[in-house]
């Protein structure tokens, strides 16, 4: 049984080539991708690729890319049977955390890739995630149903559930890394794929539903030795404002004083959604273990339990465009919608 996979090439590192007679990197024409990797025949696959236009630097990206990516998936999505996503490596984390709470009924694998290395360079590391991806994305089971139907990224030789990626190392080629969830799939002289880790589904011809509303109006502040009322004050007062990310130390853990503590509970008074999670890469924030964090949920911060960064910050703003209503923002803060979180 042969797969149809779409390529959707939207900018990044693994699209350049260096030019033979200038020695400059260029783009890479994806349209002969069989041309440039004669082994991807081998595969059964039927592939298929897609160039945003303009293609985005990741730095670049806005959430508006996020909802034009999404959209050309939907459009599409009835004709393949995957899709891998090629994005540049800075923002991966953030664009895959968001279409993994974008997309409502997906059945099908929407891999995320790119590379350390332009592909057209002879060491890249481009060639091996791509092609790994693209049979992650065309691997199925005896009856046809996809191996994994949730949005995933892959790098050097590791899947991992999207929106529990981060990236760990600008230099590195295991540039991203899952600290709180294990990897969906490990590659080696094999695939190996850790099945009760991957989302199951009892349904497949549901109707794919995207979100496409995206709240802008969230921040984030970082605790740190040396933050003052007065900066935390400015930062809370940002003219609308109506959601933070709250980076504290170790299980969720910030400073007890009321010059700390005062401007967030007026904050939420005011309607503010105040989201806590833990600057440690690993681990989970537990605001009932020390005073210092029981003080955060007694005024009304939300626990953002072991979620990356990522995450947090498109959960929030995915939720806040998609209900006017605090309370059920909070209350879906609190429910892992995609797998984002463990409790």
């Amino acid at each position: 049984m042969r797969s149809s996979i779409l390529i959707i090439y939207t900018g990044g590192t693994i699209g350049m080539k260096t030019d033979p007679d200038t020695g400059t990197l260029i783009p890479f024409d994806f349209s002969a991708i069989y041309e440039e990797f004669p082994s991807l025949k081998r595969l059964k696959v039927d592939l298929e690729v897609q160039t945003m236009n303009p293609v985005i630097d990741s730095s670049n990206v806005q959430p508006h890319h996020w909802v034009t990516l999404a959209e050309l998936i939907r459009e599409n999505y009835d004709r393949y049977d995957g899709f891998v996503v090629l994005h540049g490596t800075d923002t991966m984390s953030y664009t895959a955390s968001a279409l993994s709470f974008m997309f409502e009924n997906l059945a099908k694998p929407v891999v995320f890739t790119g590379s350390q290395i332009p592909i057209g360079v002879l060491r890249t590391d481009g060639r091996e995630n791509l092609i790994t991806a693209i049979e992650i994305a065309g691997a199925h089971d005896e009856a046809g149903h996809p191996l994994v139907p949730e949005v995933s990224l892959y790098f050097q030789n590791h899947l991992y559930r999207a929106n529990r990626t981060t990236k760990r190392s600008a230099e590195a080629l295991s540039a991203f890394y899952s600290y709180n969830y294990p990897p969906l799939a490990d590659v080696g002289v094999n695939i190996t794929y850790h099945h009760r880790l991957i989302r199951q589904l009892e349904h497949y011809q549901e109707p794919l539903r995207v979100a496409t509303r995206f709240a802008d109006d969230v921040c984030i502040i970082k605790l740190f030795p040396g933050l003052t009322e007065e900066t935390l004050r400015a930062m809370l007062s940002i003219e609308g404002l109506k959601a933070v990310v709250l980076e504290t130390y170790g299980a969720g853990n910030a400073p007890t004083a009321e010059w700390f503590i005062r401007p967030l509970e007026e904050a939420i008074a005011r309607g503010m959604i105040i989201l806590n999670i833990t600057q440690c890469k690993g681990g989970a924030v537990a605001m009932d273990l020390y005073e210092t964090g029981l003080r955060l949920q007694q005024i009304g911060v939300v626990s953002g339990y072991d979620m990356t960064i990522e995450a947090a910050v498109t959960k929030l703003m995915y939720l806040m465009g998609s209900y006017d209503d605090t309370e059920i923002v909070k209350k879906q803060l609190k429910e892992s919608l995609r797998g984002e979180f463990t409790r």
